[in-house]
């Protein structure tokens, strides 16, 4: 596979901000991509995690900053594009991966909270960062935006109306900045995983129901990993700058489709 050159210790890299970088995928994409040359900016809520991360990939030689933010908050936004402004180097990469997902209720019965806390993030989360973000990815010449989206955004299914309908949506608006931003120098990519066995996605989703959240992995041998996911990021944005992967979708072996799960009884 092709990679970004590495430069040495010292040198000034290229920047990649990583959204909902305490945990999975966010975690395991920013270790992938210090690895791969960037300096890359951790944002997340969890500054603790945030901290830890961060010397972890500076005692393995990479270039790290941590910003706690909450992308649900206009001002955290706008704080964290102030903070990576004032690093050295220029902004070629943002990672929107911050997102979840919240309960199984049928329609009739599902939390408007819910619902509303799961557009938030996924959708406004990801257009307030996209935007706060746009100018310095456009002022470096070669900028990428990669949304982390789900397979969700392509097919609904019983009890996951809230989520399907925030993943359409954050799809919908991942493919209008492309065509919005065509003849700029800004790659829109969309990543697509299926079935991802990280440790909070599930237990999130079921509010810390332990055996809800294994249930939904029950069965299968090789649920996809974050660092699967990380891979696909770091495969998309170190592809040449002329190459847009528009839409990258990735489940585990096991997983035909939504509905078509290989379990071993």
């Amino acid at each position: 596979m092709t990679t970004s050159a590495h430069p040495t210790a010292g040198t000034v890299r290229p920047i990649a901000v990583i959204t909902g970088a305490s945990s999975g995928i966010g975690a395991a994409t920013a270790r992938r991509l210090a690895t791969e040359g960037f300096h890359v900016v951790a944002a997340a809520r969890r500054a603790d995690r945030l901290a830890t991360l961060v010397e972890e990939i500076r005692a393995g030689g990479g270039q790290a900053t941590a910003v706690s933010a909450d992308v649900t908050s206009d001002a955290e936004v706008a704080a964290l594009a102030d903070a990576v402004t004032t690093l050295p180097g220029e902004v070629t990469l943002l990672v929107n991966n911050a997102g979840g997902a919240l309960g199984m209720d049928p329609v009739e019965s599902a939390s408007v909270e819910d619902w509303r806390w799961m557009y938030e993030v996924n959708v406004a989360g990801t257009l307030r960062v996209t935007q706060s973000l746009l100018p310095a990815l456009e002022a470096s010449g070669a900028g990428t935006v990669v949304v982390l989206g789900s397979t969700a955004a392509q097919i609904v299914y019983e009890g996951g109306a809230g989520y399907t309908a925030a993943k359409h949506a954050q799809a919908a608006l991942t493919e209008t900045l492309r065509l919005e931003l065509c003849g700029r120098p800004i790659r829109v990519i969309e990543i697509d995983p299926g079935m991802v066995r990280t440790d909070e996605f599930a237990l999130n989703r079921f509010g810390g129901d332990e055996q809800r959240a294994a249930a939904v992995y029950a069965g299968v041998a090789n649920p996809l990993v974050a660092e699967d996911i990380a891979d696909c990021v770091a495969w998309c944005a170190t592809r040449p700058h002329h190459v847009n992967v528009d839409r990258l979708v990735v489940r585990p072996l096991a997983q035909a489709a939504q509905h078509k799960v290989h379990r071993v009884q």
